[in-house]
């Protein structure tokens, strides 16, 4: 016992003084406060170093920094588990590997598209530009928009390091002049309104990834006005600015994570052509960094990173190695990123097939059951107005909750039919929270949300086509306001829209609240957050009034156009037969009934008679006469 004891100490006293380790670990743990918008425009002159150490020392000893601090150790531990397969693997013959590697280049090439010109469009600071227009005075000042966490800040805010999902104290401490301006959503929609009707006007199918950016496939735009795509864009940036009184950034290539690319690259108020050649594309990508293209975050850069492949160009000579690393999908995700291919359909967003509807709030720390209860009922009732704005009812319900340690849970249940209604939310959610307060005792919650799983869409089907009307548009269609719903993860491929951290608003929300920065009350109020889904307007321009022919049949005004004009004809001549065949049927009923059918009834059998040959009768019977007596 006393030889297992020094033992103890000193493998204790060995973890304790190894500083290069320790070091190591703050360094990683700093990088990772850093945040998801690490790559926002205006940070490439910002001294990162400097803006981790205060944001490292600003959250130190809270339990937000304890979760973030457990889960960067985790990675680490993954991360060296990356590394020791990779040494495992590079001592093995993978040249079924390399193969097969090759031969996914050959086919992810295979599928290249270079005669569409995708364009992405992103207004510059968005909400910071908006709130300039009402004070001028603010243009060399910095400030920024948000309560607990920033929403957007101008680019005089950018340069101490300042940017959008960061919280409030910390920018502060960053920038103590920051000038801080609360949200105003109504505004902010207005002013993206007139930005939507310019980009209508270049393309009627354009695709919003939030309320400040979109996507749109100006292909034909060009080809009927006879205009380079750099030209074309020229012009609808200039027409936003005119229309707006703001700027916006634009990125033009041959497909959407291309475009979405270099939409960053001259911000603000700029545009970057990327010509749609191979040989251009492949020398973009070469020296990108992997950080740049969406999709790859904080941990798979570090996972990257630790293996060697710092750039996209790094991937080529690594690739015999990725599949096994990291599995089929993000290899192919990878082999993309290299070859620069993405997307070329460019759709409304909300025709994209909606997987879930959800909403959730964070809030100071809670324990008492009956304000979780009272927080339940809020979120149900929020619910149901989210899954009538998006007509939909949910087969699975799901109840995410996240504790004063920042651990995340969820819970779900199959109903037993579909629901939407807010009671319905809260009674089949209540068991769970239930269930979770038997398995936790004294649960301490600061999140809680709810989500609808496995939709059914409610919508109603539009009768009048049917009858040869022109089908009406939908009140979501119509009215931006009643068609808003969440965007709840919608996409149309692999690569995902550029979200709001949700770690940095729980960190402002419940971080702040509790250091006294904001009134608690107003920390996590129903908001909207700029990811709603809005129909695309119609053209500004008023429509010729369209000629319109009568159908000789139904009498209704039709359009003029030769082949849908016969279509409905043929189709209301076979409702006419149909129409004149019932009507006939039903009036044979009536004469039937009064004797004048044509037709000669056979006469019907009595009970004793059956039928097959006749009976013959017996001459020797005499027939009896019943007369009156």
């Amino acid at each position: 016992m006393t030889a297992e004891a020094p033992r103890g100490d000193a493998s204790v006293e060995a973890e304790k003084l190894d500083p290069k380790q320790d070091a190591q670990e703050h360094e990683s743990l700093k990088y990772h406060l850093l945040g998801p918008s690490l790559t926002k425009a205006g940070q490439d002159s910002v001294d990162q170093s400097k803006v981790s150490e205060i944001i490292y020392n600003a959250s130190k000893g809270s339990k937000f920094f304890n979760r973030e601090e457990e889960k960067d150790k985790i990675l680490t531990v993954k991360i060296e588990q990356i590394l020791a397969k990779k040494q495992q693997l590079e001592t093995l013959d993978l040249s079924r590997e390399l193969r097969n590697a090759d031969v996914l280049i050959s086919q992810c090439e295979a599928t290249r598209d270079l005669t569409q010109v995708i364009v992405h469009i992103d207004c510059d600071a968005f909400y910071a530009a908006v709130e300039q227009l009402d004070r001028p005075e603010l243009e060399n000042l910095p400030f920024a928009v948000g309560g607990g966490v920033l929403t957007t800040c101008n680019y005089a805010a950018r340069r101490f390091g300042c940017r959008s999902g960061m919280a409030s104290f910390v920018a502060k401490k960053l920038c103590p002049q920051l000038i801080l301006i609360p949200l105003n959503f109504d505004k902010y929609t207005s002013k993206a309104t007139e930005v939507r009707e310019v980009l209508a006007d270049y393309d009627p199918r354009f695709e919003s990834a939030s309320i400040d950016e979109a996507y749109l496939n100006i292909t034909e735009y060009c080809a009927e006005h006879s205009m380079e795509p750099a030209e074309a864009v020229e012009q609808l940036r200039r027409e936003v600015h005119q229309k707006a009184k703001i700027t916006v950034s634009a990125g033009i290539a041959a497909n959407s994570k291309l475009a979405k690319i270099c939409s960053n690259m001259n911000k603000p108020n700029g545009q970057f052509v990327l010509p749609s050649e191979r040989n251009a594309i492949m020398a973009f990508m070469r020296d990108l960094p992997c950080r740049k293209v969406n999709g790859i975050g904080r941990v798979l850069e570090r996972e990257l990173s630790a293996i060697g492949v710092k750039t996209c160009g790094d991937i080529f000579p690594q690739r015999q190695y990725l599949n096994r690393l990291f599995g089929d999908k993000t290899f192919e995700f990878l082999v993309n990123c290299y070859l620069g291919l993405g997307r070329t359909n460019v759709q409304p967003a909300e025709e994209y097939e909606r997987k879930s509807v959800g909403t959730e709030s964070t809030f100071r720390d809670m324990s008492d059951p009956v304000q979780l209860r009272e927080k339940l009922r809020w979120i149900a009732d929020e619910l149901e107005k989210d899954m009538r704005r998006a007509e939909c009812k949910g087969r699975t319900l799901v109840l995410k909750v996240k504790l004063h340690t920042y651990e995340v849970l969820t819970r779900q249940v199959v109903t037993p039919k579909a629901i939407f209604l807010a009671d319905d939310l809260y009674n089949y959610g209540l068991p769970i929270l239930a269930k979770l307060e038997q398995e936790i005792p004294g649960i301490k919650l600061r999140l809680m949300g709810l989500r609808c799983t496995h939709l059914v869409s409610t919508k109603k089907p539009d009768t009048r086509a049917f009858f040869g009307l022109r089908p009406v548009r939908d009140a979501a269609t119509a009215s931006p306001e009643k068609g808003a719903g969440l965007r709840s993860g919608v996409v149309g491929d692999d690569e995902e829209w550029e979200q709001w951290p949700e770690d940095a608003f729980e960190l402002a929300e419940a971080d702040a609240a509790d250091t006294g920065e904001v009134d608690p009350s107003d920390v996590s109020p129903y908001r909207r957050h700029g990811k709603e889904i809005v129909a695309n307007p119609q053209k500004r321009e008023a429509a010729p009034e369209e000629e319109q022919w009568d159908c000789p049949i139904c009498g209704r005004p039709q359009s003029a156009d030769e082949r849908q004009f016969n279509e409905h004809i043929d189709l209301c001549l076979s409702r006419q037969t149909i129409r004149e065949t019932v009507q006939q049927d039903a009036a044979q009923v009536p004469m039937q009934s009064r004797g004048t059918t044509p037709e000669t009834k056979r006469p019907k059998l009595g009970p004793e008679k059956k039928r097959g040959r006749p009976v013959a009768q017996d001459p020797r019977q005499k027939k009896l006469r019943f007369g009156q007596s």
